[in-house]
């Protein structure tokens, strides 16, 4: 993974074997697919996209990849969007994407978002806050639409920015990631979150880590960003 600087986002779909990963704000449009070695199997060009500032990536049963393109880091952004790329275009050079386009709700201030997951066809979107965060809910409906304020928490401590997200295959446990730590969800009831369960776990180094997903529903995967000597790396974790 040494060629690639800056991994914002993981993703493992039906094809066990790829790690997808994708490039932040100022990198090409390319949804990029990585063996077990950490090396470029698949490389797709977005050719009807644009990476304005890609941050995560999540999947669906059939095993389509979805793009979120909604970091705001100025907080000047009115419209942000949802790419679609079909499973059956993961093995081309390139695809169109199909877009599913959203706004703020009208009570909702700007905010940066760097994490998502979806969940009975919709997705909920992270705010990347250092203190109070929301979560927004966005059908999986492709066209333009406002985004529902779905829900707000606040962790305890500090350094709390969610850095990404995922949900497990089985929807019993979600994952949230920061540089230094992660929250692991469980015993929730429907989509209200944060009345389960929350446990904190703590990492051994602190890096920019970018990227987080399940391999299985124990196991999940860690990438992080390239920073002079530190960090570009594939990290496996167990939950248990």
């Amino acid at each position: 993974m040494n060629e690639l600087k800056e991994v914002s986002a993981a993703e493992i779909g039906k094809d066990s074997g790829i790690v997808w990963v994708i490039q932040d704000a100022g990198n090409s449009n390319h949804l990029i697919g990585l063996d077990n070695d950490g090396d470029v199997a698949r490389n797709i060009l977005i050719s009807n996209a644009k990476n304005k500032d890609w941050e995560d990536l999540t999947s669906d049963n059939e095993g389509n990849i979805y793009i979120g393109d909604f970091g705001n880091n100025k907080k000047k952004r009115k419209t942000f969007k949802i790419y679609k790329v079909n499973h059956a275009d993961l093995n081309a050079n390139s695809a169109v994407a199909e877009i599913i386009e959203f706004t703020l709700p009208k009570e909702q201030k700007p905010e940066d978002f760097e994490s998502f997951f979806i969940y009975n066809n919709s997705f909920y979107i992270f705010s990347k806050e250092k203190k109070k965060f929301s979560v927004l809910k966005v059908k999986n409906s492709i066209g333009k639409q406002v985004a529902e304020l779905h829900s707000e928490y606040k962790f305890n401590g500090k350094n709390n920015k969610i850095t990404s997200a995922d949900i497990s295959d089985n929807g019993k446990t979600v994952i949230l990631l920061n540089h230094d730590k992660l929250w692991k969800i469980t015993n929730f009831k429907r989509d209200d979150f944060f009345s389960g369960s929350i446990t904190e776990h703590k990492f051994d180094h602190n890096s920019q880590k970018e990227g987080i997903c399940f391999k299985t529903d124990s196991t999940i995967i860690i990438t992080d960003e390239r920073k002079d000597s530190e960090g570009g790396y594939i990290y496996s974790f167990n939950l248990n």
